[in-house]
C-alpha cells in the first residue's frame, strides 16, 4: 500500500522534476529519517541486508532514507547525487519467495550504488536477476510478501521499473506518472528483460507476441486504460494531469494529503511516512520528509546534502522501538486539532526555502546549505512544540 508520483520539468511550474511518495504500512510500524554517509570498503567485504548477505561494493554513496525501523532497506529516499526512488507492492502471476532481497533493500542498494537514475535502475535489475526478491515485508507477519514496482528519478530523467519475481520491464517517463499497488506498464514497455514475451507465451499468460501487454499479461486480469477516480491510482493520475505546468513541491504535498481516494491513508494501514523531492541539481535539490505518520497532520521538513547538521537517526535495523523517537510521540499525540497551525508553520518554511532558491545565483552553495540547515532545525523544533 503506497503511492508514488512524479512530474518532469515539462509539467512543473519551474522546470524542475518533482517527486512524491506516501509510504503506507501497518499503522504502528515506526518509520525513521535515517542518514548513512559515503563509505569505503575492502575487497571481500559483505553486506547483511534484511534477510540475506551479499557482496559489498568498494564505495557507497551518502543516502537519506525513510526507513521502517526493523529492516535494512527503506521505503523511499535519496542520495548525494539527487537520485530518488520510491517502491510499491504489486502482485503478479509469478511465485513469491520466502527469502531474498526485499524491494526496500533493492531501493536502498540502488541509492547507495547509483549516481544516476539509469545507473540505480541497472543496479536494481542486476541484483534482482542474480539474487531475487523475497521475504516477509512486515516485522510481525512473515507471510506478507510481494513483488515490487519503482519510480526512479534524478534531476534529468525518470523511469518506472516494474517486476514480477525476476522478470522486469521499464517505461521511460515523459511528463507525469504515478504508481500505486498494481502493475501498470502497458504493451511491451520501452525496455524489458530478454525472453519475457516468450516466457509469458510458454506459461499461457498470453497467446502470442501481439497479445502481450505486461500489466494484463502478468496480473491476469483486464485493466482499464482509465482508472477509477475513486482509486488511489486514478486520483493521483488525475491530480497530476489536471495540474500540468502548475506543479510545485507545495502542490505535491497537497496531492499526498488527499483523503477522497485515500492517498493519505488512515486506519489499520496508514501513511507512515512521506517524501517530496524538488530535484534541481546535485547540490541544490531539496528533499522534504515528514518523519511522522499521516502527512495531513505533519510538517514536511527540508533537507539538502550534505546532511550533517540536520536532524536524522542512524540507520536500522533496530530490534526495539524507542519511545523517545519523534515518530512515536507524534503517533501518540496525533495533533488533528492543530492542522491550521501546522500548515502555517510549513507554509512559512516553504516560503523561505523558495526565497533561497530565488537568491541562489547571488549566494554560495555553502550559504544556501547553511540556510537550509537552519530551516530544517526550525521545522523540527516547531514540530516538537505541536505535540507537547
Amino acid at each position: 500500500m503506497c503511492d508514488t508520483l512524479i512530474a518532469l520539468g515539462n509539467s512543473t511550474e519551474d522546470g524542475s522534476i518533482i517527486f512524491g511518495k506516501n509510504s503506507d504500512r501497518p499503522f504502528n510500524e515506526v518509520q525513521l529519517i535515517v542518514y548513512s554517509p559515503k563509505m569505503s570498503f575492502e575487497k571481500g567485504d559483505t553486506l547483511k541486508c534484511t534477510y540475506i548477505e551479499i557482496p559489498q561494493v568498494s564505495e557507497t554513496y551518502a543516502v537519506l532514507l525513510s526507513q521502517p525501523y526493523w529492516m535494512w532497506g527503506a521505503e523511499m529516499g535519496t542520495n548525494e547525487y539527487g537520485v530518488v526512488i520510491g517502491n510499491e507492492a504489486v502482485h503478479t502471476h509469478e511465485p513469491l519467495r520466502s527469502t531474498g532481497l526485499l524491494g526496500m533493500d533493492l531501493l536502498r542498494l540502488g541509492l547507495e550504488r547509483g549516481e544516476t537514475a539509469k545507473k540505480a535502475m541497472e543496479i536494481i535489475i542486476d541484483l534482482l536477476e542474480k539474487l531475487g526478491q523475497g521475504g516477509g515485508c512486515a516485522f510481525d507477519d512473515p507471510s506478507w510478501i510481494y513483488h515490487n514496482s519503482f519510480i526512479i528519478a534524478d534531476p534529468k530523467e525518470a523511469y518506472v521499473l516494474e517486476t514480477a519475481d525476476k522478470w522486469w520491464i521499464i517505461e521511460k517517463i515523459k511528463d507525469v506518472r504515478s504508481i500505486s499497488n498494481g502493475i501498470t506498464i502497458r504493451g511491451k514497455g520501452d525496455f524489458r528483460k530478454n525472453g519475457i514475451i516468450q516466457y509469458a507465451i510458454e506459461k499461457q499468460y498470453c497467446k502470442n507476441e501481439g497479445e502481450f501487454d505486461f500489466a494484463e499479461t502478468f496480473s491476469g486480469s483486464p485493466i482499464s486504460t482509465i482508472p477509477s477516480p475513486y482509486s488511489r491510482e486514478g486520483k493521483s493520475s488525475i491530480l497530476l494531469n489536471e495540474n500540468i505546468g502548475k506543479i510545485t513541491p507545495k502542490l505535491m504535498m497537497e496531492f499526498l494529503r488527499d483523503h477522497q481516494a485515500g492517498i493519505c491513508m488512515h486506519g489499520g494501514f496508514e501513511s507512515t511516512g512521506s517524501l517530496v523531492s524538488h530535484l534541481r541539481n546535485k547540490n541544490k535539490s531539496i528533499h522534504w520528509f515528514t518523519g511522522t505518520t499521516l502527512p495531513c497532520i505533519s510538517i514536511y521538513k527540508p533537507y539538502a546534502f550534505s546532511i550533517e547538521g540536520q536532524k536524522y537517526y542512524d540507520p536500522g535495523p533496530y530490534s526495539n522501538i524507542d519511545s523517545d523517537w519523534f515518530w512515536v510521540k507524534h503517533a501518540r499525540s496525533k495533533p488533528v486539532n492543530r492542522k491550521l497551525e501546522l500548515r502555517n508553520i510549513e507554509n512559512s518554511i516553504i516560503s523561505r526555502v523558495d526565497d533561497l532558491i530565488i537568491q541562489e545565483d547571488k549566494i554560495s552553495e555553502e550559504i544556501f546549505l547553511q540556510n537550509v540547515k537552519i530551516l530544517n532545525l526550525e521545522a523540527w523544533n516547531k514540530s516538537y512544540k505541536m505535540i507537547n
